[in-house]
């Protein structure tokens, strides 16, 4: 069973690095992975979190970074070393039949600590805001999905990690939003100023 779940994470990932190629992707998708592409939308929160929300605000931006942190932690210190599964753009079967849009890198593979740090707080903020802005649950997801979807189109993960990655952001971010509802019940601090 293993082996075929394996096997069709790698079909499917030659299915979107090779059979999705094209000139727009091409451009389009280094760069969504790209941190410093992130940087004003990151900017913008800040600032945005401290201009409405004051010292909650701030207390939010601590829980995104403690967020952050967990998602990334998780997933690159523990996980990563104990299952061990290497790039598809450096498995010697594959990497030949690999597109790679970017530097591989020498970390391992599963599972991708861009999709669960990107998950993460797309999930931290729509536990937070969703019932103001029902707006930001499309908004959130669809940013965090394209920087998944990157992440196997430019070679340096299958989708499972993608996936994977995505549920224990998810499930981090979830968490990390509850308690900071639990300390900072909404009705105290959701109409900002």
């Amino acid at each position: 069973m293993l082996d075929q779940l394996l096997q069709f994470d790698q079909k499917l990932f030659h299915a979107i690095n090779s059979g999705l190629a094209n000139h727009f992707f091409d451009f389009l998708m280094p760069l969504l992975r790209n941190r410093f592409l992130w940087l004003p939308l990151y900017l913008f929160l800040i600032i945005f979190l401290i201009r409405n929300y004051g010292k909650r605000g701030i207390t939010i931006i601590v829980f995104l970074l403690i967020t952050f942190a967990l998602c990334d932690s998780f997933t690159s210190s523990v996980i990563k070393p104990a299952v061990d599964r290497l790039r598809p753009c450096n498995q010697p079967d594959l990497k030949d039949g690999v597109r790679s849009l970017i530097a591989c890198g020498t970390g391992y593979s599963f599972p991708s600590s861009h999709a669960a740090n990107h998950t993460g707080i797309a999930v931290f903020l729509i536990t937070l805001f969703w019932r103001k802005w029902k707006s930001i649950i499309p908004l959130a997801m669809l940013w965090a999905f394209s920087i998944c979807f990157a992440q196997v189109y430019v070679g340096v993960h299958f989708p499972l990690d993608v996936l994977c990655g995505a549920l224990i952001g998810g499930m981090i971010g979830y968490i990390t939003g509850s308690i900071f509802l639990a300390i900072q019940p909404q009705k105290t601090w959701s109409s900002g100023s």
